[in-house]
């Protein structure tokens, strides 16, 4: 059947597809809206399905902060090439998503991307995004924080972000050394907040290291596993964020930077999340 130029439009306007994609729906649906739109849909389906192989190393993360400075989210929201992730529907999506998990707090992806936005998931939304861009589109990380004080830190390339929670803060103004810390753990990338916090078999791994580097310079048996504690304290102070130099001032550590800025003042949590 005849499609006009005026109903393709207006499936464009309800979609955001592309108009020889719509005008395609409209006649394969012979001119029923319901029937274009879901053919769209199942064409994002089918897009997303022979793209699921495909590497995601671009997008955009995002990030929002409660009034009450308490908790923050991120989500790194991803796409295959930088000329998607400029794109305004693709923006726009991605703070859908950051809204969602914000407003609801999903424990994870899967249960972020069953959520419900109007008519469709955001899963569903996604596909359906992905057969009008034509890019495997994901999302790619989701962290939530909760804390007496959280800060926020987005790389300037948008593809690195950080949360810090804060504790022990008596009233005093975080946002300065919550953002000097953030920036910390972006350029240092530390694996724990302290070495209390590392996971165990990291540091049975770094004992193990370090006592095979000992026996490997000759060391003899008796003081080997002196020498592996003697690695591991090292380990601990250029890898955990409290023990670490300040990198805006190595005469200091980050614990003995907080505290300088508030007696007692810690970290108690952070996220770092990349892209690519």
């Amino acid at each position: 059947m005849a499609i006009s130029a005026q109903e393709v439009n207006k499936l464009r306007q309800m979609t955001g597809s592309g108009m020889m994609d719509c005008k395609k729906a409209l006649v394969e649906a012979d001119g029923d809206f319901d029937k274009a739109i879901e053919f769209l849909r199942k064409k994002g389906q089918k897009v997303s399905a022979s793209r699921a192989d495909r590497e995601t190393s671009e997008g955009i993360i995002f990030t929002k902060i409660s009034e009450d400075g308490s908790k923050g989210v991120l989500v790194a929201f991803t796409c295959e090439t930088d000329f998607v992730a400029k794109n305004d529907a693709f923006k726009a999506l991605g703070e859908e998503i950051l809204a969602c998990a914000f407003d609801h707090e999903p424990a994870d992806i899967d249960a972020l991307k069953a959520h419900k936005r109007g008519e469709l998931t955001l899963g569903e939304k996604i596909i359906e995004n992905t057969g009008k861009i034509g890019e495997k589109l994901e999302i790619s990380s989701y962290e939530i924080l909760k804390s007496e004080g959280v800060v926020s830190y987005i790389h300037s390339n948008k593809k690195l972000g950080v949360l810090v929670g804060l504790g022990h803060t008596n009233g005093t103004a975080i946002e300065n050394a919550g953002r000097d810390i953030a920036m910390q753990i972006a350029a240092m990338n530390p694996v724990a907040v302290n070495k209390d916090s590392v996971d165990p078999s990291l540091i049975e791994k770094e004992i193990e290291i370090g006592k095979d580097q000992a026996r490997q310079e000759g060391k003899p048996e008796a003081i080997i596993e002196k020498i592996a504690m003697g690695k591991l304290n090292k380990f601990f102070s250029e890898n955990t964020l409290m023990g670490q130099k300040f990198v805006k001032d190595g005469s200091m550590t980050i614990a003995q930077y907080l505290d300088n800025v508030s007696k007692g003042m810690t970290v108690t949590e952070f996220k770092r999340i990349t892209i690519g």
